[in-house]
């Protein structure tokens, strides 16, 4: 090893330069996240991996170029030398990266662009993508001889800096307009002093669209790390309303990220970005209390399987009251008097229409328009069967409703009449008294404060109340509340006493409370199985 090579100092949990190697789900991940997938045509895009180690990324970015010179036909080998680049201080890990490449079936030479060098101090192309794990280093073992050096060359050299401020800014200041820029590493820079000038930095002349925190996620790393990781993706555009934030506590949850929408930050100032309620651990979601979350039946032809005459043309043991958002409206339940047609049997399987003649009869009619359907093409024999599967006994449930899209400021508990319709959403799993509880606790604008901030609001400023969204609101346990205060709330509730309504939550959040079981619904069990 040259001795240049000890350039970066050294770190506890990294050994030589504070490198760590990165997971392969996580580099997948984020090359998905800035597009450099084997899907499109990657002829053109210049991609720069700034501290390659042994190549966690730089393998992966070669097979999915080669994946996609074979599907859109230009050549891989000069494309890789021309668009592709990779550095490192450390000359045997070059060695190794080139080595497993030319395992890999990379005949060509790499050493123009797969280099040993130090970054920070080299002259770079501009680029379309960077990508990559920084260096972990402290500021304290950082060779003395390259601090005056680094902070002459970079202005977020600020404070006592961890090394990766460094390869953000000279990555950054080589990003091409519309460029992607995505590192994992420490999570320190969005709260520490030492990052004060690159938050301001980016704040003021880059987009930033997502921080993924993996703090609770021991699995980013092939190696236990001392450090607190984030997957932080900026790109070099003007700044953004919002940007998307989420806690996962494995990496396993990178293939299903819903995400919080946060303001983004305008100044150096980031400590109110994020929603910190998630810390009390006192508080429950709506799943871990007990209860489940669904949404209603969606036919495929509401015309057909919805509407006011069905009792005068079908069997009438094959019908349901049906319900639908348009149904709750200024603050009322009115019922439109629709049905929705039935057409299984209570074990799931379809009717035959040689056991309902009226059926028949109304269905044959409609028959063409049925069998147009996406549902009816993949199961021809089955052209009258529903998108989801009814379940006759979600009717006799007594259930909370949650429109989509929501004006109202009330929110109903059906106490078993209805059969909701697709643009309803619903809480099942209590008593009719439990979910009345819970409704008045979601009215509440401790609730709806969550809500708007991890939604997108309608035209109005309406929220959403969508199930990705419902599984993410915490609050106290309703199972859990004092006597007293259940009663001051219920009253509120069906009094419509909104003021009352959010002292009464307002006083049950701010009391001490005990930690609550866990009952978490496992997500299969909800919708009541209507999969199919």
């Amino acid at each position: 090893m040259s001795s240049s090579s000890n350039k970066y100092g050294m770190r506890r949990s990294g050994g030589q330069h504070g490198d760590v190697f990165t997971s392969p789900e996580v580099v997948s991940y984020m090359l998905d996240l800035v597009g450099y997938t084997s899907g499109k045509d990657l002829s053109t895009i210049k991609i720069l991996e700034p501290s390659c180690g042994e190549g966690e990324f730089v393998i992966e970015i070669v097979r999915r170029l080669r994946d996609s010179s074979q599907r859109y036909g230009f050549d891989f080998g000069k494309t890789l030398l021309d668009n592709v680049y990779a550095y490192d201080i450390d000359e045997k890990k070059i060695d190794i990266c080139k080595a497993r490449l030319a395992k890999d079936g990379i005949a060509v030479s790499l050493d123009a662009n797969i280099r040993y060098a130090d970054f920070l101090t080299q002259q770079i192309p501009d680029v379309d993508v960077v990508i990559g794990n920084p260096p972990y280093i402290r500021y304290e073992q950082i060779p003395q001889d390259q601090l005056s050096g680094y902070k002459q060359l970079f202005h977020t050299f600020y404070y006592r800096a961890d090394l990766y401020i460094l390869f953000f800014e000279k990555t950054l200041r080589n990003l091409r307009p519309g460029g992607r820029h995505c590192f994992i590493c420490s999570n320190r820079w969005l709260k520490n002093e030492y990052g004060k000038k690159l938050r301001a930095w980016i704040a003021q002349s880059f987009r930033l669209e997502t921080i993924l925190s993996l703090e609770k996620a021991p699995d980013a790393f092939q190696e236990e790390v001392l450090a607190y990781p984030a997957i932080t993706l900026i790109s070099k555009a003007s700044p953004a309303a919002s940007f998307t934030f989420e806690e996962l506590t494995s990496i396993h949850q990178l293939n299903n990220i819903e995400g919080k929408k946060l303001p983004s930050p305008q100044t150096a100032d980031w400590s109110g970005v994020f929603n910190t309620i998630s810390s009390d651990d006192t508080l429950l979601t709506i799943e871990e209390m007990g209860f489940m979350i669904g949404i209603g039946v969606a036919t495929g032809a509401d015309s057909i399987f919805i509407t006011k005459d069905l009792p005068e043309r079908v069997e009438k043991e094959l019908l349901l009251p049906a319900l639908n958002a348009r149904d709750m409206s200024g603050n009322r339940l009115q019922w439109s008097g629709k049905y929705l047609l039935n057409p299984y049997k209570p074990n799931g399987e379809l009717i035959s229409l040689d056991d309902y003649p009226m059926a028949a009869d109304y269905l044959l009619s409609h028959r063409e328009a049925l069998q147009k359907r996406h549902v009816a093409r993949k199961n021809p024999g089955k052209w009258y069967k529903t998108i989801d599967r009814i379940v006759p006994s979600l009717k006799d449930t007594p259930k909370v409703l949650l429109p989509d899209i929501s004006g109202n400021q009330l929110i109903f508990v059906d106490e078993g009449k209805y059969y909701p319709q697709h643009n309803l959403y619903y809480i099942t799993g209590g008593s009719v008294r439990q979910l009345q509880l819970l409704s008045a606790m979601l009215m509440s604008d401790y609730v709806k404060n969550q809500l708007l901030s991890i939604t997108n609001c309608m035209n109005g400023g309406y929220p959403r109340w969508q199930s990705q969204y419902l599984r993410k609101l915490l609050m106290p346990d309703i199972n859990t509340i004092e006597e007293d205060f259940a009663n001051r709330l219920l009253t509120a509730y069906q009094r419509f006493d909104l003021n009352g309504l959010n002292e009464t939550v307002d006083t049950i959040v701010s009391r001490p409370r005990q930690k609550s079981p866990r009952k978490h619904v496992p997500v299969q069990q909800l919708e009541f199985d209507f999969a199919m």
